[in-house]
Order: structure tokens, then C-alpha cells, then sequence
């Protein structure tokens, strides 16, 4: 009785260590982006400049998510996450002490290989709990991600207000400690690993081609979409994915299987994570400026900048309770279940923003069933892909769903921002319409993402020996290695024919 009960309480204290990780990352993703204007005056840095501060960590988070995810598989994911934890916070100080435009550039830099926590923390949950309490302590940390990003955008105000933009990093850099010292001495190293090395060709060509994809869909607004630099770009990103994947398919020890990817349920799974990626950050960045329009416009309702903030509270709150039950749903239906179900809800909520933005209270409706579908979506998508690999694959397979998200953040976002501004002057307003559109294409993006959820084969809970995902790999298209036996849970599960 005894060792169950220490058993337990390991496992809480592990969870405790991964979502405060996880949370203090998806914080420091946002909550600097209400103070740029603050930091911009005080650097005496241009606007041009300035919007650096989120493309560096974007662009580093892309990077290190699948490499670190990949090293986690390869070293033992602990040891990554330790490593990694100590990296955040020395990068989150630099922040907080930084006078000048290129410090804070480097420390974000830094910071940004925070973003492999989800793949890792993933990773450990499989190895490390039992079947039956897997789904649900991903889909927690999941939601963590969503949670995190708009609860940051909330808070970030009033902190900047009272305490000063620096506590923006003081505060975080206080919980990535506690983190990190609870991870060294309570969490355990995880047992699954696979032989070989982390491919040095695979991981430069990966992130030089990130790299040129995200830059130029960051920078397109400010370049121009036909400029010189940005069409070379994407002309660059093109060339280094098709060379990476010739690399990677020729490879003895690939990077990312090229196998794995073809997976049914990974590949269709990530294809509803661009969808959500896309969604989820569009609405954070412009329902928030929707609502901020002062009523002269014909629309909006003049809001401040905290009342602003209030409107995406909903969306925050049902995203953590969403992700807590989605594992329990999944559990009992089956894994497909409450992505189907995430996607439908999350397509009713842009619909609502579409046709019934006219009201306050509509905003909030609409926000609360974002928030439901989004968590629902996010927690079955990462469980989705842990129990379609094999236990050893389970941080580069978690990585790459996590990057794929932020790839459809960044293209959903600038191609938001582009439809909404269209048709308005310089300085001026957008028009209604502009908008509408924009909550429409999410709309019927989404729509998208209900078939490829509902084209996904169900995933039921087994009670296999080894704990681990029984959908056949020879079937399902992934290299039939033997699974390790020594993982002590990892939400088996079994695809439904």
C-alpha cells in the first residue's frame, strides 16, 4: 500500500514539474506582446525592429522543438529537460536585465528552446504513468499551451502597469527555477530510448528550412509579398524541404522517419493541427483589436486594452477544463472522439464570430466554445500521435505536431492580418468586412479539419503487456521495430480497423 501511495505522489509531483514548465514557456510567449510598444520606447528601437522580439523566439521555438524532442528520444528525456530548463531561465534573466534592442534579441533566442518542453513532457507521461491516467495528463498539458497564451496577453497589463515590463521575465524566471530544481530531484529519467545518434545533417537542413519558411511569412507584411527577399525565401524553404526529405528517406538514422510521418494518424493529425495552429492564434491576436475598435468605426465596442484582454478569459478557462476531459472522453469513446468533437465546437465558435460579432455577449459565447474546442483538439491531437509511434519516436513525433501547430500560428496570423487590412487606407481603420472575412477563411478552415479528424481511424485504450500502442506498425506504415519493455505505461491503445 505503501509503494502505491508513493507512487502516486511521484507521479503528481512529475505532473506538477511538467505543466508548471509547460506553462511558464506558453506565458512567455504572449505576455511580452501587449508591452512591445513600452520596451519599443524605452529601446528607442524602430517598429520594424521591435516586432523582433517575437520572431526571434518563434523562430528559435521552431528550431529547437523537434531537435531537442529528437535529442530527448536519443539521451534520455529528463537529462534534455533539465538541460533545456536551465537554458530557459538563464535566457529569461538576460530578458529581464536587458537595456538595449540586441540583448533582449539574443535572450529570446535563448528562451526559445523552452519550446521542446511539450515533446519531452510527453515523452515522460508515456513512459512514466499508467495507461489509464496518459490521456488525461497529456491533454492537461496540452491545454497548458493554450491556457498559458491567453492567460499571458491577461495578465501582462497589469504587471507592466504596477511592476514594470521586467517582471514580465522576473516572474517567470521565479517559477522556471522551482521547475527546474522539482525536475532534478523528483522527476525520474525515463527508460525508453533508442540506439544510434541525433543526424547533425537532418537537424541543420531541418531548421534552415524553418527558418526561411517562418521568416518570410513573418516578414511578408513588412517586405511586401512580391519582394525580391521574400520570394527568394520561399524559393529557399522550398529547395531545403525537398533536400531534407531526400536526406532523411536515404538515411540510416534519419532525424524524423520519413515512415512515421506517413502514418495515417500522425500525418492526418497534424493536418488538423496547421487548421488549429492557424485558428487558435488569429483569434488572440485580432478579436482583441476587433473589440478595442472604438464604436465610431460602425463596429467594435471601444474596449480598453484590459477589457480587451477579458474577452479571451473564457477561452482560457474552458481550454484547461477541455483538456482535462478529453481524456476521459477519449478514454471511454476512443481518442478520435474528442478531436471530432474539438474541431466541430471550435468551427462553431468562428461561425458565431462570422455572423454575430454584434454584441458583447457574443464575443464571449463565441471565445467560451473556442476555448472548448481548442482544448479538446489539442489534448486528442498529442495523445493521437504519442500512441501511433513507437515509444522511442514519441519526442520527435510530439515535436514535429507541436512545430506544425506553430507554423499554422504564424501563416494564420499574417494571412489574418492581411485580409482584415485589406481594402482599408493607410492609417485608417479596417473596414467590417475585412473582419468577417478573416473569421470566415477560419471558418472554413476548420471545416477542413472536421473531415481529416473524422477520416482518422478510432483509437481505443487496450490493456497491452508493454502499455504501449498497438495499432499494428506494419499496417499503419511505421518500421516494425520491437517495442522496449521496460516503459511502465504509455496509454496503450488500439486502432480500430
Amino acid at each position: 500500500m505503501t509503494a502505491g501511495v508513493d507512487g502516486r505522489r511521484s507521479s503528481s509531483v512529475t505532473f506538477a514539474a511538467l505543466s508548471l514548465s509547460a506553462l511558464t514557456f506558453s506565458l512567455l510567449q504572449t505576455m511580452i506582446a501587449p508591452a512591445l510598444p513600452t520596451i519599443r520606447a524605452e529601446f528607442g528601437a524602430s517598429q520594424a525592429g521591435i516586432a523582433w522580439i517575437m520572431t526571434a523566439y518563434l523562430l528559435s521555438a521552431s528550431v529547437a522543438t523537434p531537435i531537442l524532442g529528437r535529442l530527448g528520444d536519443v539521451c534520455g528525456k529528463k537529462r534534455v529537460l533539465v538541460v533545456m530548463l536551465a537554458v530557459l531561465g538563464i535566457g529569461t534573466v538576460i530578458a529581464a536585465l536587458a537595456t538595449s534592442l540586441p540583448v533582449m534579441l539574443f535572450a529570446r533566442v535563448v528562451q526559445g528552446v523552452g519550446g521542446a518542453i511539450f515533446p519531452l513532457a510527453f515523452g515522460i507521461i508515456r513512459d512514466e504513468f499508467s495507461p489509464e491516467k496518459v490521456g488525461s495528463a497529456i491533454g492537461v498539458v496540452s491545454a497548458v499551451l493554450g491556457v498559458g497564451s491567453g492567460t499571458g496577453t491577461v495578465i501582462s497589463g497589469p504587471i507592466s502597469s504596477h511592476l514594470g515590463y521586467h517582471w514580465l521575465f522576473w516572474l517567470p524566471a521565479m517559477a522556471i527555477a522551482v521547475a527546474l530544481v522539482t525536475t532534478m530531484l523528483r522527476v525520474p529519467e525515463s527508460p525508453v530510448r533508442v540506439g544510434g545518434n541525433v543526424s547533425v545533417t537532418g537537424a541543420l537542413l531541418l531548421a534552415a528550412w524553418l527558418v526561411a519558411l517562418l521568416l518570410g511569412i513573418s516578414q511578408g507584411p513588412r517586405w511586401g509579398w512580391e519582394s525580391a527577399s521574400v520570394l527568394g525565401l520561399f524559393a529557399l524553404a522550398g529547395l531545403l524541404i525537398a533536400l531534407w526529405l531526400a536526406v532523411e528517406s536515404r538515411s540510416a538514422e534519419p532525424l524524423v522517419d520519413m515512415r512515421m510521418m506517413r502514418i495515417p494518424t500522425v500525418y492526418r493529425t497534424n493536418i488538423t493541427a496547421v487548421l488549429f495552429g492557424f485558428t487558435m492564434f488569429s483569434v488572440m491576436v485580432f478579436v482583441p483589436q476587433f473589440v478595442e475598435t472604438p464604436r465610431s468605426a460602425g463596429y467594435g465596442f471601444g474596449a480598453s486594452i484590459t477589457a480587451a484582454g477579458l474577452y479571451m478569459v473564457p477561452a482560457s478557462v474552458f481550454m484547461l477544463v477541455a483538456g482535462i476531459f478529453a481524456g476521459r472522453i477519449g478514454a471511454r469513446y476512443g481518442t478520435k472522439i474528442p478531436l471530432l468533437l474539438g474541431t466541430l465546437i471550435a468551427t462553431s465558435a468562428t461561425s458565431v464570430l462570422t455572423f454575430a460579432h454584434s454584441q458583447s455577449y457574443m464575443i464571449y459565447i463565441a471565445t467560451s466554445l473556442l476555448g472548448v474546442g481548442i482544448g479538446l483538439g489539442f489534448a486528442a491531437m498529442s495523445h493521437l500521435v504519442v500512441v501511433a509511434v513507437r515509444p522511442d519516436q514519441t519526442g520527435i513525433a510530439s515535436g514535429m505536431n507541436a512545430n506544425i501547430r506553430t507554423i499554422g500560428g504564424s501563416i494564420g496570423t499574417t494571412v489574418t492580418a492581411t485580409v482584415i487590412a485589406a481594402g482599408a487606407g493607410a492609417g485608417k481603420l479596417p473596414h467590417e468586412s475585412g473582419y468577417t472575412n478573416a473569421f470566415l477563411l477560419m471558418t472554413a478552415g476548420l471545416a477542413v479539419a472536421v473531415v481529416a479528424a473524422a477520416s482518422l481511424p478510432n483509437v481505443r485504450p487496450s490493456s497491452g503487456a508493454d502499455g504501449i500502442a498497438v495499432a499494428a506498425p506494419e499496417r499503419m506504415g511505421a518500421s516494425p521495430v520491437p517495442r522496449p519493455r521496460s516503459a511502465r505505461g504509455s496509454g496503450a491503445a488500439v486502432a480500430d480497423r
